[in-house]
């Protein structure tokens, strides 16, 4: 476990070449792991999978994105929300009118640390509810 987090250390600073760096790196994996969460959660919303021909005639598909601004400790992230034809889906990992992070961005770095995977994090965060977004 240690030679991973190591790992993911080194792939990471490989980049960075400043404090400022390190930051938009962050604030990139935070917006990284919440956009595919938010994935996820659409296609459980759904009951299929992006682009699977399951979902053609189902009565609610995909309907393109919207654009959410969130407050992280290292600046603003823009975060792309999934969004249905419907109007039913509601995000539960950055819920309607949440535009300030809490603990979650220790959570999910902490997270990726471990070796854990997007899928991972998203089944943790699913199961602990007490990580939510305030605003």
């Amino acid at each position: 476990m240690q030679n991973l987090k190591l790992q993911l250390a080194k792939e990471m600073a490989k980049d960075c070449k400043s404090v400022e760096d390190v930051q938009s790196l962050m604030k990139d994996l935070f917006k990284g792991t919440i956009e595919e969460i938010l994935e996820a959660e659409m296609e459980e919303h759904l009951g299929y999978k992006k682009h699977s021909v399951t979902g053609k005639n189902s009565g609610n598909s995909r309907n393109g994105y919207s654009r959410k601004t969130i407050k992280t400790r290292n600046g603003e992230a823009e975060v792309n929300i999934p969004r249905d034809r419907n109007a039913e889906f509601e995000p539960q990992i950055v819920r309607k009118y949440e535009t300030t992070s809490n603990e979650i961005e220790e959570q999910i770095i902490a997270m990726y640390a471990k070796g854990l995977s997007t899928r991972d994090i998203e089944a943790h965060l699913k199961d602990h509810r007490s990580f939510r977004f305030i605003g």
